[in-house]
């Protein structure tokens, strides 16, 4: 049931403090707290029924499965060496050059995310890559803007490369056939252009580097092996749930869940290290926005929405899918992407619309973020990252460099999907 117009505004005043608060971290105070406080206060007010509340929270049960499968997964895996052992492997192979080290660490980016997820690409990905960098003797910056960037510019490649896919989605995930028709030349439109506009943006940062052409040998142990045939055995199974239609979450929590016991148990190892190191508040910060998206509900926000968007189809599908592909970018910037795709997918699942419309939505959920540091939560954790480094990055500089390397793969990535 709708709530009044002065209900609405207060309700509209918490999300929005909720929100900022999850994005800014203001009194170092984390992203899940601020989530969940803004869930409690609309409830504590009144304008949001409990019940209405967990309701939310439960639509979010296949997004939480699916993170925690792919966070234990990807935290083995680091822990195992693999990413180290990656990111020195690119070190050895580029042999003195950094503008073929450039490239192969983006290469390494994209299959991380295309199978690991974004997250994971800012999470583990990028500290190693700082390492191996250090390591060769070359300034880490340029090739820690390729591990956010490829992260947000691969995130469409598979369902499984970014948690925002199963958010806007939901339960009408289309199969691994039908989304590869969808979104795999839109996917190489993106992957290219960010690729070429942010080698050109940093040209001479790298004509200036001299690195080393060998870093010490590294060994993967075998653990890291086992990570590694693991993480291939968890991408066969999820392709395959795709291509069965099944939903992603269970699969990928079972399969993240008996990959990292089996080659813990193989190792004799404590599990103690790899559930540490797992990122667990992503789960309660999610459960808030799922909260918060139902309060938004209730504003009518979702149904204005709805309305707007099938009048602009009804007008012409192409013109309704460059608008809603564009202002979504634009809105995750704003507001970040993972509301965005909450709010996105409560439009989208209020009824059918057609295939261009729905691909210009996840692509703007998905890349748009590229634009600024606040755009989606795998840029903060990457900033996050780089300060655990002691690399300074103002949101200013990330936003010039992702105001040129942005709009070219957004454009190039809807102008496939659409026509």
């Amino acid at each position: 049931m709708p709530i009044a117009q002065h209900d609405a505004a207060l309700a509209w005043s918490i999300i929005a403090l909720a929100t900022a608060g999850a994005m800014i971290r203001p009194f170092r105070i984390s992203e899940p707290v601020w989530a969940l406080a803004g869930a409690a206060a609309l409830v504590a007010l009144g304008l949001l029924p409990l019940s209405d509340a967990l309701t939310g929270m439960r639509k979010g049960i296949d997004v939480y499965l699916f993170l925690i499968g792919m966070m234990l997964v990807a935290e083995l895996a680091r822990c195992e060496g693999l990413f180290d052992y990656l990111a020195a492997l690119a070190v050895e192979h580029a042999r003195g050059s950094p503008q073929r080290l450039f490239l192969l660490v983006y290469l390494v980016g994209i299959l991380v995310t295309a199978l690991l997820s974004n997250d994971a690409t800012v999470i583990v990905l990028t500290p190693a890559v700082y390492a191996a960098t250090r390591a060769a003797g070359a300034k880490p910056l340029p090739y820690m803007f390729v591990c956010a960037f490829i992260a947000n510019a691969a995130s469409f490649v598979l369902p499984i490369s970014n948690p925002a896919n199963l958010v806007v989605f939901g339960a009408h995930m289309p199969h691994l056939v039908d989304w590869l028709r969808q979104f795999a030349l839109p996917s190489v439109a993106s992957i290219v252009l960010t690729y070429v506009v942010l080698r050109l943006a940093l040209r001479h940062a790298l004509k200036e580097e001299d690195i080393a052409r060998s870093v010490p040998h590294m060994k993967l142990s075998p653990g890291g092996c086992l990570a590694a045939y693991g993480i291939g055995a968890v991408g066969v199974a999820l392709i395959t749930a795709s291509a069965l239609d099944i939903s992603l979450g269970l699969p990928t929590f079972l399969c993240g869940t008996v990959t990292t016991a089996l080659v813990l148990l193989l190792g004799r190892q404590s599990p103690w290290p790899v559930l540490k190191g797992v990122s667990w508040g992503v789960v309660p910060l999610v459960a808030g926005l799922f909260a918060m998206v139902e309060a938004m509900a209730r504003t009518g926000l979702i149904g204005t929405l709805s309305d707007l968007l099938h009048q602009a189809v009804a007008r012409s599908v192409p013109y309704a899918a460059w608008n809603v592909g564009l202002a979504t970018a634009i809105a995750d910037n704003i507001a970040n992407n993972l509301p965005v795709g909450l709010v996105a997918g409560s439009v989208a699942a209020s009824d059918h619309l057609p295939t261009p419309v729905m691909s210009s939505i996840l692509i703007g959920v998905d890349l748009g973020p590229n634009l600024s540091v606040t755009g989606s939560l795998a840029t903060i954790l990457w900033l996050v990252a780089l300060r655990r480094e002691r690399i300074e990055l103002s949101a200013w500089s990330f936003l010039k460099l992702g105001l040129l390397v942005t709009p070219p793969a957004l454009l190039a990535a809807l102008a496939v999907a659409i026509w």
